[in-house]
């Protein structure tokens, strides 16, 4: 099996050759960077309806609409987890406007130069881009209002990481929308051993129970799935990496690919400043508790 950091090479290496092409290109390459990944047509979301909407940032590569769920407001920090060519971020833009900010951050060089290159384009002042790891976020703590993300959690190694980091760089209060890919049942072995699909989101994905489990772990509370999409696979994906059984099982609906859109909030106060307003409330002789 390969290692943390392999996966990671793996994800950079797909997503350098996918920062290459257009929108068009991925389509006909059966989702993204040849047909071992399966993005685009299968998963993404229709943006070009939103505002804020740039042709040029968007490439196919994600699996919602996470920021028409996140609640933005005018004047927000937003952070961008896999920002890619700046498609979500210019979308979180139209929202939180001129008197807001939007950070967007992705390990994948590739991505970043053509973000910048976007927001320059766009004349866009107060979206920046980031180099760095999900993992370890290149953000001080309790920054954002929102962080939003879409179809990137799935490919980190280290969940538990990155929904901690996450937790870190959120404002007490604050809150993340988040889509995603998770699984309902077993998934194959020839699904989740090969390391290509990796790339394109469904090896890495875990089940749903374990990725909201994390996120509660994590700290946050008030979560709340907000959009729950089945993803159906073409055959001819399937068959490259499962037999023909196999395959037929996978279409019965024993085993479940969902796209999901999670909401969550940061609590206002920790847990120990929480006992600490409770004690001072309520006294031995108080009854306001």
């Amino acid at each position: 099996m390969a290692t943390a950091e392999e996966l990671k090479q793996i994800v950079k290496e797909k997503y350098s050759e996918i920062a290459d092409q257009s929108i068009e290109q991925n389509k006909t390459s059966c989702c993204g960077s040849g047909c071992a990944t399966i993005d685009e047509a299968i998963m993404a979301e229709d943006y070009s309806k939103l505002s804020g909407y740039a042709a040029d940032a968007d490439l196919g590569l994600g699996c919602g609409l996470p920021t028409e769920f996140a609640k933005i407001k005018e004047g927000d920090v937003i952070i961008d987890l896999g920002s890619g060519a700046g498609n979500d971020a210019f979308v979180a833009r139209s929202v939180t406007g001129i008197t807001g900010k939007v950070i967007g951050v992705d390990f994948t060089e590739k991505m970043i130069d053509k973000a910048r290159i976007n927001a320059e384009k766009l004349g866009y002042h107060n979206v920046e881009f980031r180099y760095g790891d999900i993992e370890k976020l290149p953000v001080t703590a309790n920054v954002a209002d929102v962080v939003v993300s879409n179809c990137v959690m799935n490919l980190v190694p280290d969940k538990t990481k990155a929904f901690s980091e996450t937790f870190r760089v959120l404002k007490p209060g604050g809150h993340f929308s988040i889509s995603d890919i998770v699984l309902v049942g077993a998934l194959p072995d020839g699904l989740r051993k090969n390391a290509e699909m990796y790339a394109g989101c469904v090896s890495g994905a875990i089940q749903k129970d374990e990725y909201l489990q994390i996120i509660k772990d994590s700290g946050f509370e008030n979560i709340e799935v907000q959009k729950n999409k089945k993803i159906h696979l073409p055959d001819e994906i399937l068959l490259a990496y499962l037999s023909e059984e196999e395959m037929i099982s996978v279409n019965n609906n024993q085993l479940g690919i969902f796209s999901i859109t999670v909401y969550a909030e940061k609590p206002s106060l920790t847990k120990a400043q929480k006992e600490e307003t409770k004690a001072a409330c309520c006294g031995p002789n108080s009854s306001c508790c």
